[in-house]
């Protein structure tokens, strides 16, 4: 071949993609609910005839390129809303900007179904959750509706007790859950001693929960990820709702104006009346207590393709508690976050989100004994720049990349009868970088493959994490799944699991290297039949480097940071189901979660008679093996609704106590040793199982014509099991008597909200 011909060929074949390039085109556009305007999550679009679709990304937004011209019928869905279809003619070389108004289904028992494979797939992502606002405010709460109290109730989550929100998500701690609210880090989530969360109900979008196996635009925790967004605010009308409970009332305002929308929420803690009744007649009240909590998002649409947004959110607890003649505590927490966003359009193949971020959470507890008094003022400072892009080149590739770079300062100052007595200061710059892929090479297989590259300054620690996870689509009614990743940790939370008002997080440093882990996850998703689900998922984690201070240190006075610490490893396993009725005047489901999780700290739960020290693995107290949750939903008529609960868990694991000797005048030691406990290896007994059973009534109606109304009766452990809490040893009596402290009795709780 001349070389003329050759550039004849070439030109030939330039001119031919040239062509296919003008011919195809694309669909973009914004998935709304039709009466606010809200942008909805994840919300499935397709088309029909040619079985393409897609779900939209966290800012509702969609897009499916490369489409041939021609007349096809698109589709879009969301669980709550009724089905959209409509016909569109794509002409040659249009880019068509299409958006979509979802209206909400209040029609009982009517079926939403999209007869499209690609549409029903995009529903089916492995290790995560969405949980509907509607059913966190529908569910049983001990006194307030909570996000945190509801993810619980999802398979593979587990409570340490009914007095914490604390999440312990697959055999993880609280501190391997990364939890954002509108992509800012909450460090302390948790109101009143963390009994429930800090999150308001009536300011919430959408919560989505990633239990393992995320992919890597998510990173910087061993375990799983929580993501709440908050409310944009009406786009078309203003409207708001005022709701009284027994422990905090709740106040919400949203609206539209010229150029975009906002949302206010506020919520205060309504306590004090009943503390002051009580406290006539009880010593052991506080003297002060409430909490707070205040949301807002303003949003501006400078064009179509730019959009901003401002979030913030403040909330606090302030406490004092006298508990002796000469004794009190005072208890001042809490936190702050802001977010900037700007969302921009490059093209219709290139959508960019850029986010500025701030988080500041804040703990001043004081202690005052005899008159000599203690404090502590702890702060934790998180700011960050964020940025992320998607590139749609074609139907089989969807690429995205992102960095997420930042400045964490944590202060701890330590005054003991008003003079310093220790004082250190953390600052640390971190950064991260990822790339990844969704690769649809046929419609039956999608896979995802990424990587994420992190910094962290204390230390200069530089961590890679390669993530992949495949998705095999066997028929429109089961879905094979498996993924894959590396995840690190540079940070570790010092707490208790029934009190969360002493938090102190930690970073790694020079000698203490970050934690890590992998994860591996298979399942299934099916439809055994017409609007029932079946899902099943086997997992395996691995936890190294975990690190955190060492109880057993003496004093800690005069040591360098990295001998504060002890390290140790843990790993968990086990599988999860979850069988639903998706649809329907009765919907609900039955989880179930077969679990073991394990640690191991050097020197730690070692044999009696080992004299190399030897240690072994040992459950802790969250780990629970069996787990049973039931949820049912049923509209008992036009106006009454009906939502209970049920859960089961294996007795949470303590170390029991098999005696106690005492020694005095010993040469080796100066002070006598009274009542020192003989006990077994650690954690090798179980409490009694634990059960409980909730319900919630609900009543729609109006309030003097001014508004919807809704009355919420609720009765928490129906049945009043007394669950044992913990075992309490009394050496004051001979014999020496044991008394188990219990959980929560039958609890009432009532509600009216008013809607205007």
């Amino acid at each position: 071949m001349t070389f003329k011909s050759f550039l004849i060929s070439g030109i030939l074949i330039a001119s031919t993609f040239a062509v296919q390039a003008r011919q195809t085109v694309s669909i973009t556009g914004y998935v709304r609910d039709a009466n606010t305007g809200e942008t909805l999550i994840s919300a499935n679009v397709a088309l029909l005839e040619i079985n393409r679709g897609g779900a939209t990304n966290a800012q509702g937004y969609y897009g499916i390129p490369n489409i041939e011209p021609g007349t096809y019928t698109i589709a879009c869905s969301y669980i709550g809303y009724k089905l959209f279809t409509r016909e569109i003619t794509l002409e040659a070389g249009e880019n068509l900007r299409f958006d979509i108004n979802l209206e909400p289904d209040v029609l009982v028992g009517e079926e939403i179904v999209v007869e499209s494979e690609a549409e029903l797939q995009e529903l089916k992502s492995i290790g995560t959750a969405q949980v509907k606002t509607e059913l966190i405010k529908a569910l049983p709460a001990i006194f307030e509706a909570d996000v945190f109290r509801s993810i619980q109730y999802l398979p593979g989550v587990k409570s340490a007790s009914d007095f914490s929100s604390g999440l312990y998500i697959r055999g993880g701690s609280p501190d391997q859950t990364l939890i954002m609210l509108d992509q800012t880090t909450v460090y302390n989530p948790s109101h009143f001693f963390g009994f429930f969360s800090t999150f308001n109900p009536d300011a919430i979008k959408d919560v989505r929960l990633y239990k393992g196996g995320y992919p890597a635009e998510y990173g910087g925790r061993l375990g799983s990820v929580l993501s709440v967004y908050n409310k944009d605010g009406n786009r078309n009308n203003y409207q708001g709702s005022v709701t009284l409970g027994m422990l905090a009332s709740r106040i919400a305002i949203e609206g539209p104006y010229k150029k975009g929308s906002f949302m206010l929420a506020a919520r205060r803690s309504t306590l004090e009346p009943l503390l002051s009744a009580l406290s006539q007649s009880n010593d052991n009240i506080p003297s002060l207590f409430y909490f707070y909590d205040f949301n807002g998002k303003i949003n501006y649409d400078a064009s179509l393709n730019d959009k901003f947004h401002l979030a913030f959110y403040s909330g606090a607890d302030k406490v004092r508690f006298p508990f002796a003649d000469d004794a009190e505590f005072t208890l001042n927490y809490g936190n702050q976050t802001v977010s900037g966003n700007w969302t921009h359009i490059f093209s219709d193949k290139v959508f960019s989100n850029f986010v500025v971020t701030g988080s500041r959470y804040f703990n001043f507890p004081e202690f005052e004994f005899g008159g000599t008094p203690f404090k502590r003022d702890n702060n934790i400072y998180d700011f960050s720049l964020k940025s992320d892009l998607e590139y749609l080149p074609n139907e089989k590739h969807q690429i995205a990349s992102g960095i997420w770079a930042g400045v964490f300062t944590l202060r701890l100052q330590d005054r003991f009868d008003n003079q310093d007595s220790f004082s250190t200061r953390i600052h640390a710059r971190y950064a991260s970088f990822y790339v990844q892929d969704t690769w649809r090479p046929t419609d039956q297989w999608k896979v995802i493959g990424g990587v994420r590259a992190n910094y962290f300054s204390d230390g200069d620690y530089v961590r890679l994490e390669p993530r992949l996870s495949g998705e095999y689509f066997a028929n429109d009614r089961i879905t094979l799944q498996a993924a894959y990743g590396r995840y690190n940790q540079f940070f570790t939370l010092i707490t208790n699991e029934a009190f969360s008002g002493f938090d102190l997080w930690l970073t790694s440093d020079e000698g203490i290297r970050p934690s890590y882990g992998d994860q591996f996850v298979i399942g299934a998703k099916t439809v055994p039949f017409k609007d029932y689900g079946l899902d099943i998922e086997l997992y395996y984690r691995s936890m190294k480097d975990l690190f955190e201070l060492d109880p057993f240190l003496p004093d800690a006075a005069g040591l360098l940071y990295e001998d504060l610490f002890r390290i140790g490893e843990g790993y968990a396993y086990g599988t999860e189901i979850m069988f639903e009725k998706r649809v329907g005047r009765l919907n609900g489901y039955i989880g179930y979660t077969f679990g073991y999780t394990w640690r191991k700290w050097p020197t730690f739960n070692v044999g009696i008679g080992d004299e190399n020290q030897t240690a072994r693995f040992y459950p802790p107290k969250y780990d629970r093996r069996n787990d049973v949750k039931i949820i049912l939903n049923y509209d008992l008529s036009r106006k009454w609704k009906f939502t209970g609960a049920w859960v089961y868990a294996t007795g949470q694991a303590y170390t029991e106590a098999t005696g106690r000797y005492a020694v005095y005048d010993s040469p080796y030691n100066a002070i006598d040793q009274n009542n020192v406990l003989v006990v077994e290896n650690v954690n090798a007994s179980r409490l009694p199982h634990y059960h409980r059973a909730d319900v919630s009534f609900s009543r729609r109606g109006t309030f003097f014509g001014l508004g919807e109304s809704e009355l919420q009766l609720q009765v928490i452990n129906v049945y009043s099991r007394r669950n044992v809490w913990f075992t309490q040893i009394n050496f004051d009596e001979n014999p020496v008597s044991r008394t188990d402290v219990t959980l929560l009795p039958l609890i009432p709780a009532i509600s009216y909200t008013v809607k205007f």
